[in-house]
């Protein structure tokens, strides 16, 4: 261990005893939930030092611990939650259609009245099939991708996040390279190769020597911390993926109706062949995705035009287009959809947020840089400000001043996701004071650092 993370410690240190006396129901909690759950939770994302806040509610833009402490929440729900949690109009509506039946298990006339809204608001969704996540979404996106195009390769980018897919699960951390997960043979990604982000120079290498049947990106990585595209970046893929006879996947799972009603795709004014959604596109509620495109690629779904079973790209899934999941995003959307101008001002606050972040990080000697677009901002303490995921890993400090940043946000009742990563998702519902509120604070852990790494 250097000085430097030697340094961190002692904030881990003194911290952690503040947390402990705060959070002593969580603590007992862990300890229960260790003996039931690998790990002690639901999914490891989740899990932070030295053990994770277990949450009984939440409302708008805050969540309540089982100790009872409230929290400014910038996580929210994985960046679901683009209007607070549980906004009454809409679980007002989810309980008035779960009278009716919460799976029906057949065709519904919500899923087809919010489809039609859907392909009204997102660029080049000219056709589109409801799935139960992103994951999913993703999964038969690329199956298609591959069926229209009769090709093999898949390219991704390097620390992008698809969900757990099998044949995306690659190059998410470092090394970036090889399985990113045990018991995942080298077999089922052979055919998925991985680029940075902002290189087009190193994609078309790829798009040259490899018969590539989708480009696969988040126009905006999120989990890999909000880095930007560079100027002519996404242009430059449009153009590539044309070039080369790929079919573009734009990822949106985060990008969709947060940067824009439209997304991504409207936001950079770049179109993509196959859009996937999760997280909004559900209104809040549990299995939400999508995947939509134009209608040549989309037809390959229809069984009517390919009856036999092998000649089309198979989709399906027992709780798809569920009336609960599809009316909670349809109320959502279509709110959103009557309040565009909405996006521009929140767009704004939260640019002028990382601005005043960037501004501290510079105030204090650079031991930080932001990265932005819209309302997703992440943080990263690195030695330059980083173009890449990989120089969001390869250039830091240390990790432990990570670990140490969440620790004191948390005992400062801010939360957000992850303590390896920062990415703040905010809502639309935050305020400016609290925005304010974690400046404010963000500038005392500086202080914090300062002290620290100079004594």
């Amino acid at each position: 261990m250097n000085s430097y993370e030697q340094s961190i410690e002692k904030i881990i240190s003194k911290y952690s005893k503040v947390y402990d006396e705060m959070t002593v129901r969580s603590r007992e909690v862990f300890k229960r939930a260790s003996q039931v759950l690998p790990g002690g939770v639901v999914y490891h994302a989740r899990f932070f030092h030295p053990y994770p806040l277990y949450i009984v509610r939440a409302k708008d833009t805050f969540v309540w611990d089982v100790d009872g402490n409230r929290y400014d929440d910038y996580w929210m729900g994985h960046g679901t939650h683009i209007l607070g949690h549980a906004p009454d109009f809409i679980i007002d509506r989810v309980y008035e259609i779960s009278k009716h039946g919460t799976h029906l298990g057949f065709e519904n006339i919500y899923a087809v009245e919010y489809a039609e809204l859907l392909t009204r608001i997102v660029p080049n969704c000219k056709m589109i099939r409801f799935t139960n996540s992103g994951t999913e979404a993703n999964m038969y996106a690329v199956r298609l991708a591959r069926a229209y195009t009769r090709r093999r390769y898949v390219v991704k980018i390097r620390g992008g996040w698809h969900g757990g897919l099998d044949q995306l699960h690659t190059a998410v951390s470092p090394p970036f390279s090889g399985p990113e997960s045990a018991g995942l043979p080298e077999d089922l990604i052979k055919y998925t190769v991985s680029v940075s982000y902002n290189d087009l120079e190193e994609m078309e290498r790829i798009l040259r020597m490899c018969d590539v049947a989708a480009i696969i990106i988040e126009p905006v990585p999120g989990a890999g911390g909000c880095i930007e595209p560079v100027d002519g970046y996404l242009k430059g893929v449009r153009e590539l993926a044309d070039r080369y006879g790929a079919v573009l996947i734009f990822d949106e799972v985060i990008t969709g109706f947060r940067l824009s009603l439209g997304g991504a795709q409207e936001y950079f004014n770049v179109g993509a062949d196959i859009v996937t959604m999760g997280k909004i596109v559900g209104g809040g509620m549990p299995g939400a995705g999508a995947f939509c495109g134009r209608e040549e690629l989309m037809a390959l779904l229809d069984h009517t035009k390919h009856p036999e079973p092998r000649s089309r790209s198979f989709h399906g899934g027992t709780f798809t287009g569920n009336p609960v999941t599809i009316m909670a995003g349809f109320t959502l959307i279509d709110y959103l959809s009557r309040d565009r101008e909405r996006y521009s001002s929140f767009n704004e606050m939260w640019g002028t947020v990382a601005k005043e972040i960037d501004r501290l990080c510079e105030e204090y000697g650079r031991p930080c840089w932001t990265t932005n677009v819209g309302s997703m901002i992440g943080i990263h303490f690195t030695k330059s400000k980083p173009r890449s995921v990989e120089d969001a890993y390869y250039l830091r400090y240390s990790s432990k001043v990570y670990e140490a940043f969440h620790l004191f946000m948390r005992i400062n009742r801010i939360l957000y996701l992850s303590e390896k990563m920062p990415h703040l998702l905010p809502s639309m519902v935050h305020s400016k004071e609290q925005a304010k509120k974690f400046t404010e604070t963000f500038a005392k852990f500086l202080d914090e650092l300062k002290l620290c790494v100079s004594t």
